[in-house]
């Protein structure tokens, strides 16, 4: 059952308490998977019940603020479990750059959580959970250039750091992509599965063909509170602990990546702060280490203060300098002419959001989009005034390992 805008069809939504599935992945059919999963739990969806695309432009969060009220306002639900995440749910994928078109919203027709020692089943209409098949393993991965070369990238890093030395800008967040082929069409659950198991503290996910794990929450929406972790600053890990534990202390004291990361604590707070009657950000970033990068991070606290939904406080924040750059209208700028390339969802928001406004979303690092045989992977990373065109390369390539980890295992 497809859903548009305006439509009065009501969705018959049940959600019942269920035994605990064990891992979410190993439940989902081959076809079209939605996941958000970190440290095993979170939700997996499947089906469609209502899907809308949503139009490019600065009014699409309006949009689609407009559609979920249709179809969640409509919705005859039946939810004994009442939680965040119970009930109608959809997930999402937003362009990152706001004039592209590609947005998409789903409400599965089935949604398997488990969070918090709970677990329930949400299905709407007469659906049955789907047979599980096997995972299947892609074969041999084949990889080409993106829309630019090694050489052609680090080019445009120059470029770009030499414009923020000149004044145009303090920073900006390019990406390059990388092109993979496979020998068999690519199951989206192996590659979830890889990820979930290989980086638990990131949130794993798949939005319409987005696969994907990102390390950078952007925002959480439990009740009125909020929380949001913020990223910007990165060093490869090292060859061993005693250069891991030098190379994490020399991330600390950098001073580019200091500044990058006040740069994005700034924007966050900018874009939050009329939201809440109450925000919460450290005065120093901390590390977290991942199985291939180590970032600066900082944990934002804050408490809404007239009941915005999630998608609402996404709205608001979404591009942060850590995706984009600052100020930002002037990196998004640098971006279109530099980088020769459409992020897609790629830095976009990606996440979920149920009929009470509650929800998690992130950014969409770490990942690619999967199309049959083929995916198209991406990574970046922060330029500033002194960065090095070689070293910011090297970044993006640590960064590309996420992804061929999860196609190669």
């Amino acid at each position: 059952m497809s859903v548009a805008l305006g439509t009065t069809r009501p969705l018959p939504v049940r959600t019942t308490p269920v035994r605990d599935p064990g891992n979410l992945i190993v439940s989902l059919p081959m076809t079209a998977p939605y996941a958000w999963i970190r440290h095993g739990e979170g939700l997996v969806g499947w089906g469609e019940a209502a899907r809308a695309d949503v139009p490019p432009g600065p009014g699409r969060f309006a949009w689609a603020r407009e559609w979920l009220a249709t179809v969640f306002d409509g919705a005859l639900v039946d939810d004994s479990v009442r939680s965040p995440g119970s009930g109608p749910v959809a997930f999402g994928t937003f362009t990152f750059d706001e004039n592209s078109p590609g947005s998409t919203l789903v409400v599965p027709q089935a949604v398997l959580a488990r969070k918090d020692g709970r677990a329930w089943l949400t299905t709407i209409g007469d659906q049955h959970l789907e047979t599980f098949t096997p995972l299947a393993d892609p074969g041999r991965i084949s990889y080409g250039d993106g829309s630019l070369t090694a050489p052609e990238w680090e080019h445009v890093v120059a470029r770009a750091a030499r414009r923020i030395r000149q004044g145009e800008l303090e920073k900006v967040v390019l990406a390059r992509d990388l092109l993979a082929t496979a020998e068999q069409p690519i199951d989206i659950r192996l590659l979830l599965l890889r990820l979930a198991r290989r980086y638990p503290e990131c949130y794993a996910f798949s939005v319409a063909g987005l696969v994907g794990a990102t390390p950078e929450l952007l925002i959480r929406r439990t009740g009125q509170e909020i929380e949001s972790l913020v990223l910007a600053g990165t060093t490869p890990r090292g060859t061993g602990p005693a250069d891991d534990l030098a190379r994490g202390e020399a991330l600390l004291a950098s001073a580019k990546d200091r500044h990058e990361h006040e740069c994005a604590i700034s924007s966050v707070r900018q874009a939050l702060a009329p939201l809440c009657s109450s925000l919460r950000t450290p005065d120093e970033p901390e590390l977290l280490v991942l199985p291939n990068v180590q970032h600066l991070a900082s944990h934002v606290t804050g408490r809404l203060a007239d009941g915005a939904s999630v998608l609402d406080v996404v709205a608001a924040m979404h591009p942060t300098a850590a995706v984009g750059g600052t100020p930002t209208a002037t990196a998004i700028e640098v971006i279109r002419e530099l980088e020769g390339m459409d992020r897609a969802g790629y830095a976009g928001p990606v996440g979920w959001i149920d009929a009470h406004g509650d929800g998690e979303w992130g950014i969409a690092l770490r990942s690619g989009i999967v199309e049959g045989r083929r995916a198209r992977l991406f990574a970046g990373g922060g330029i500033m005034g002194d960065s090095d065109p070689a070293a910011e390369l090297a970044e993006a390539q640590a960064k590309f390992r996420v992804m061929q980890y999860a196609l190669e295992g």
